[in-house]
């Protein structure tokens, strides 16, 4: 425990202590299922807590291993983990399978990669460090369902899973076993949530008498989908578990009240607002993706800034004063951009490009950059730096370029262009940007204009609406 304690003091130097504090309380006093698949969000919403300094936290204690990070790939239907991985670098970029939706998808950044964090078994052993001890709901709870999914509670769980649940059965290794069901008159899902192997039947025709005989045999390499067409009636169904652990086979009834089971979502930390956590980006500046690596995100927000008249600003005061005066400016729109939930991707000679998850987020921190660099200006008696913004909003590809994570496609050229538009002290924005209600709310409590310009942009070929605030 002492160690454990030199590691809390560690953290509350690069963390907000009373972040650090709740995380200790959590690591103590919770419930294991509270520490198996821990959202940040929610932890955030749960205690009060600054959704970005409860991320940050628990950044800087995976890296001192307090906590596991996993990134894990979602089945948009069901909210399933197809996958979980230790860095971003093992995500594929091909489909995932989901067996028991029957489901197959091209995983996207936005929703269906999440990123949950498990407190690592050297701090506190949890029964899902060792997932065999887990009983049937629990599994599904604690392993098979991501961090998102709004399980119901130990009551409404009973009621609920006994009119979706047909059967539940343990299979240890090695074990066969033989059910007598009655097959209803709706679709029957028969599941297994650790090797991802499930059949579906089809239910359709007249009820019958007859038994019907299905067996069902469980590998270690089997996590594919089976299908049956049969008529309501009596099933003889036989279960062999192949591989080398225990299977837990579920046969559920596909009816509305599995809507109601798994139905339930909440907020959680997705991998494309952890990509554009400027903690992140620092602490982890090489280890996001492999060279190799295209993955998409369907939303980003870019915003490019651009010093105008840098050049003459060296000639006019001098090397030095340039330098501290560029400097401080870096230092200010760093700043700015970490607490919009935002990170710099990188910088160009005296350019940012950085990146918000939502347009609302960017237009709040060009309008604080370019505030701030007024009063900076004000505190010299000259109007020694002068801001240009551009802001773009749509999909692109999460990349590697010269050995770090950036993104590339048309939206990135699109706010560069954006940005190369801007006059004297201006920020401009595309129509994107501009039909999100929030960043209008943003404009119109801040009493700003957006006017329409009539612009080309260099290299796009449909022309754009471009809108400089003002």
């Amino acid at each position: 425990m002492q160690d454990n304690d030199a590691l809390f003091d560690a953290l509350r130097r690069s963390a907000d202590p009373g972040v650090v504090d709740a995380l200790a309380d959590l690591i103590r006093n919770g419930r294991d299922e509270e520490l198996a698949r821990i959202n940040a969000v929610g932890v955030a919403a749960d205690r009060g807590l600054d959704e970005e300094q409860v991320i940050a936290a628990l950044l800087h204690a995976s890296r001192l291993g307090l906590f596991e990070m996993s990134w894990n790939i979602l089945c948009p239907s069901c909210g399933g983990v197809l996958g979980a991985n230790a860095t971003l670098k093992s995500v594929r970029q091909q489909d995932y399978h989901c067996a028991f939706c029957s489901l197959t998808s091209e995983p996207t950044l936005d929703d269906t990669v999440e990123v949950s964090f498990t407190v690592s078994p050297r701090i506190r052993g949890i029964a899902a460090h060792d997932p065999d001890s887990l009983g049937f709901w629990e599994y599904h709870r604690q392993v098979f369902y991501g961090s998102g999914l709004a399980f119901p509670e130990p009551g409404a769980l009973d009621e609920l899973s006994g009119k979706v649940m047909l059967e539940t059965v343990e299979l240890q290794a090695g074990e066969r076993m033989i059910l007598a069901l009655q097959i209803p008159a709706q679709p029957v899902a028969i599941f297994d949530p650790v090797t991802h192997a499930a059949h579906l039947i089809d239910v359709e025709g007249e009820p019958t008498a007859e038994r019907r005989d299905l067996s069902l045999v469980f590998t270690s390499a089997n996590a594919g989908v089976g299908r049956s067409t049969l008529s309501p009636g009596p099933l003889r169904l036989v279960l062999d578990n192949r591989t080398e652990r225990r299977v837990l086979v579920g046969v559920y009834v596909m009816g509305p009240e599995m809507c109601v089971l798994l139905g339930g979502r909440r907020p959680f930390l997705t991998a494309k607002r952890l990509l554009t956590n400027q903690t992140f980006r620092d602490l982890y500046r090489t280890e996001t993706l492999d060279v190799e690596q295209r993955l998409k995100i369907m939303s980003l927000t870019f915003l490019f800034t651009d010093l105008k008249g840098s050049t003459d600003l060296y000639e006019r005061v001098g090397d030095l004063v340039a330098y501290d005066l560029v400097r401080s400016h870096f230092q200010i729109l760093n700043e700015i951009v970490a607490s919009e939930s935002g990170a710099v991707v990188k910088t160009i000679g005296d350019a940012v490009m950085a990146t918000f998850p939502t347009p609302h987020r960017a237009v709040s921190a060009a309008l604080r950059m370019r505030d701030s660099m007024r009063q900076l200006n004000a505190r010299q008696g000259a109007e020694e730096l002068i801001l240009k913004i551009g802001i773009h909003e749509g999909p692109c590809l999460a990349v590697n370029l010269n050995d770090r994570q950036d993104y590339f496609g048309q939206t990135v050229n699109i706010a560069s262009r954006v940005q190369a538009l801007a006059t004297e002290d201006s920020i401009f924005a595309t129509q994107a940007v501009l039909q999100d209600a929030e960043s209008v709310r943003q404009l119109s409590s801040r009493g700003v204009e957006a006017r329409p310009q009539a612009l080309t942009l260099r290299g796009v070929a449909d022309r754009m609406p471009v809108f400089a605030m003002s």
